[in-house]
């Protein structure tokens, strides 16, 4: 009787050991988690308290911590000492990214459909071609687009970043929701169609509201791609058609102070990306972790 109570007071110890060791090995790991975001989030915070420095403050080496704030670097930023207006850059920023997004969505979910529900022949072979697009730099394809766009008439026109900026997200975008929508059940599926819904409303009402966490996701990817986009924009675009990141490369000069006038700037052009980042953060993560677990 007294070795068998024993037994259980011993088994249950050495059974104590491997969760404390998981413990002891996720506060470690929250620990790295924590460090990480302190040195991503690092440079962000001195981006935006340099861009409360006068430009003399921001020059010093070392930076000076204690230096007065003033908000000099915004008001230039928004031609408030007589500069050119930042708000049609912006604009045409969110004309480009939006309709850009829209577009892609509208060609990838029925593509994504076709490769994951409705497979076709050697799909895999198609989503590495999709995927192999990405492959070629930028710059090759710069000078055959620039003449296309100078022959037709298309130079410093929004609509052309449009088109490019689909075709360059589009790739990306049909990889994605093509894992997304591959955990789509497919009875469902089956079901809509026996009530005799076509293929419009069972993409649009059977679909889409499943996968909506993976088609936020994959809408906030194409965005930020968009918003941030500068090679084409810059040879691309001229006067009416600039958008923000080359409006804000407008403000280095090889001569004078700007650094705080350059942080001021990328804060407030940084601003749309992190508001949609925020907006959609939760289904961003169901989105990345959808199929994860089963």
């Amino acid at each position: 009787m007294s070795a068998t109570a024993v037994r259980p007071a011993a088994t249950g110890t050495t059974g104590d050991k491997p969760v404390r060791v998981r413990r002891k090995a996720g506060a470690g790991l929250g620990l790295v988690a924590w460090l990480a975001g302190i040195v991503f989030f690092l440079p962000i915070a001195w981006m935006a308290l340099t861009s409360f420095h006068s430009e003399e403050d921001a020059a010093t080496n070392p930076p000076s911590f204690a230096a007065s704030l003033t908000l000099d670097g915004y008001r230039e930023f928004f031609g408030a000492d007589g500069g050119a207006s930042p708000w049609p850059a912006l604009i045409n920023s969110a004309v480009a990214s939006v309709a850009s997004t829209l577009f892609v969505l509208a060609l990838a979910l029925p593509a994504a459909y076709a490769l994951s529900i409705r497979p076709v022949k050697k799909w895999t072979d198609v989503l590495f071609f999709f995927l192999s697009t990405k492959m070629l730099p930028v710059v090759a394809g710069l000078l055959p687009i620039y003449l296309f766009a100078k022959n037709t008439d298309m130079l410093d026109n929004i609509w052309l970043l449009v088109i490019l900026y689909t075709s360059m997200n589009l790739p990306i975008a049909v990889w994605m929701m093509q894992s997304f929508l591959a955990e789509v059940p497919v009875a469902i599926i089956e079901a809509a169609r026996v009530d005799g819904a076509k293929l419009p409303t069972i993409l649009t009402r059977v679909v889409a509201p499943i996968a909506l966490p993976g088609i936020a996701a994959t809408s906030l990817i194409c965005f930020i791609f968009s918003w941030n986009e500068l090679l084409f924009a810059r040879v691309l675009t001229g006067v009416v058609a600039e958008t923000a990141p080359v409006f804000l490369t407008g403000f280095i000069t090889s001569q004078g102070l700007f650094l705080a006038k350059v942080c001021a700037a990328s804060l407030v052009i940084s601003l749309p990306v992190l508001a949609a980042g925020f907006a959609a953060q939760d289904k961003l993560v169901q989105g990345l972790s959808l199929g994860a677990v089963k």
